[in-house]
């Protein structure tokens, strides 16, 4: 791998590929969006080989000085950041075979749309100057709202500007806090920001800041309004990406910046975290339950299992952090796969109300097995990618405090009751309707996009280790950053340990003993 820039060629194939599909015919279009999404998904598989796991911290580094005026070209990834793009180009070939047929106006620039999206997640993660990721984190908007404004449904003007506006105004708060940053570091460089000591009464603000753009990027309750209304007016591929890549833009916040840079402030406000994830896991399951529109349902469930992800990272251990991780690449996978599972059905009926479906098991049984899996899989059942990330999240969260890991835990048997619940009324049951029986089977083309989504879950559930592997000794960097601020829990309590005893900062130790146990 030495001399090539790898970094820069997974951003130069899909913003060019994008180019050309604007000039192509829709046939045209598709297969060059196509072919340059697998090009770039070989090019990720290629990194991930080369990747040196206990080598140094970042790697495949790019850098150029004042490259575009006070900007400076700086890409790099550790393996956190490896794993999220890893995820980006995994789905975003599925996500343009999902719109082969489904997307009939506009192609070429639909396609288009799309892979400027891959561009700038790949930017996002990739990025090592912080005004460069400011620029990548903010344009992922542009393509999204017209995704959603263009292709969507008959309300899809409103959720458009909902999801714009929402989000951007977040943003102004974390761009201030970026300025303050640089004028107090006097470096825009995200790595050596991570090792700079902020004063802690700047730290609380500039905490306060970027939570407020991230927040609402995850999106966090009372900040969550904008998802339901954003998936249900998406295209099914849009839905599969905002829910599998964009909302995790959000949680890498929290652990690339917040967490590492202002560690005497995560310290402190912990608990505003821990607060709000707990009345999310809870409140949006609730309402997850009471939903006729399949594709509201799962988008509620999407920030009840963000919820787990950011309790877990604010348990500032190395159990809590590396769940939550996995709970994000795991969330990636299976809520793409569960609203690919809605097109499916949607595509044939054309409604999501699940009242209109029932007893799919007997003329669709392949796709009876798929939805399954991915439902027991977004409920956590050992042996799939859910169960991993939560079991160790919930771990982490226990250690931090017995109260939060209790409220959590039943977040996630409400999110069984809803997951079974839907899964009962649109597979089982007597199959009486005439248009519901003439519904066929999956297609070759459904078996590609569902195959590949469920190999994946399962792998993750079955190995995790190949996906925690590289990100622990980024995780173990984060924890020790964090040590001499964290908080004692109140999981002594429960233990019957004296306190200094669980004041004692020895995560990683954690880290290395659960780590085996997974394998």
């Amino acid at each position: 791998m030495s001399g090539l820039p790898i970094l820069s060629l997974m951003l130069a194939v899909p913003a060019i590929a994008a180019i050309a599909c604007l000039f192509a015919g829709d046939r045209n279009a598709r297969v060059i969006a196509l072919a340059a999404t697998l090009v770039n998904f070989v090019l990720g598989i290629v990194m991930w080989a080369n990747f040196d796991i206990g080598g140094a911290q970042w790697q495949f580094q790019e850098r150029h000085e004042g490259l575009f005026g006070p900007f400076n070209y700086a890409l790099g990834v550790d393996g956190m950041a490896l794993m999220l793009i890893m995820l980006s180009v995994f789905l975003m070939p599925l996500c343009i075979l999902a719109s082969w047929e489904a997307i009939t106006k506009r192609v070429g620039l639909y396609m288009a749309m799309f892979l400027v999206m891959e561009t700038i997640m790949i930017g996002v993660f990739a990025a090592q100057d912080l005004l460069l990721f400011y620029i990548f984190f903010e344009a992922g908007l542009i393509p999204m709202y017209f995704i959603i404004g263009i292709w969507g449904g008959a309300n899809r003007i409103y959720a458009a500007f909902k999801f714009f506006l929402y989000t951007l105004l977040g943003s102004v708060l974390m761009l201030i806090a970026m300025i303050v940053m640089i004028g107090e570091a006097g470096t825009t460089d995200i790595p050596t920001l991570l090792v700079y000591n902020f004063p802690p009464e700047t730290q609380t603000w500039l905490w306060l800041a970027f939570f407020a753009s991230l927040a609402v990027k995850m999106p966090m309750w009372p900040v969550h309004t904008w998802l339901p209304d954003a998936h249900v007016q998406a295209p099914t591929a849009g839905s599969m990406i905002l829910a599998g890549v964009l909302l995790k833009m959000g949680s890498y916040g929290f652990i690339r910046f917040m967490m590492p840079m202002f560690p005497d402030a995560s310290g402190q406000l912990m608990w505003v975290v821990f607060g709000l994830s707990m009345v999310a896991v809870v409140y949006t399951s609730l309402v997850a339950l009471v939903q006729s529109d399949m594709k509201k349902l799962i988008a509620y469930s999407s920030v009840a299992h963000m919820a787990i992800v950011t309790a877990g990272l604010y348990a500032l251990n190395q159990q809590g952090i590396e769940g939550a991780l996995i709970v994000m690449l795991s969330h990636g996978v299976v809520s793409a796969a569960l609203f690919f599972c809605v097109g499916v059905i949607y595509d044939r009926l054309h409604t999501r109300e699940i009242d209109r479906y029932g007893g799919l098991a007997v003329n669709m049984p392949a796709y009876a097995l798929f939805f399954m899996l991915f439902t027991m899989a977004s409920i956590g059942l050992p042996g799939t990618s859910g169960f991993v990330g939560e079991f160790l999240s919930l771990a982490g969260i226990y250690e931090a405090s017995s109260t939060v890991a209790f409220v959590c835990t039943t977040g996630i048997i409400l999110g069984a009751a809803y997951m079974l619940y839907l899964y009962r009324r649109v597979v089982f049951g007597e199959l009486i309707k005439d248009d519901v029986k003439a519904m066929p089977d999956l297609n070759p083309r459904e078996w590609a996009i569902l195959a590949p989504l469920a190999a994946v879950a399962l792998w993750m559930g079955v190995y995790p280790e190949s996906f925690l592997a590289p990100m622990r000794g980024d995780v173990t960097t984060v924890v020790a950053r964090l040590a001499p601020s964290k908080p004692a829990g109140d999981a002594h309590l429960a233990a019957g340990k004296p306190k200094a005893a669980a004041a004692g900062h020895g995560a990683p130790a954690h880290g290395s003993s659960h780590a085996g146990g997974v394998q």
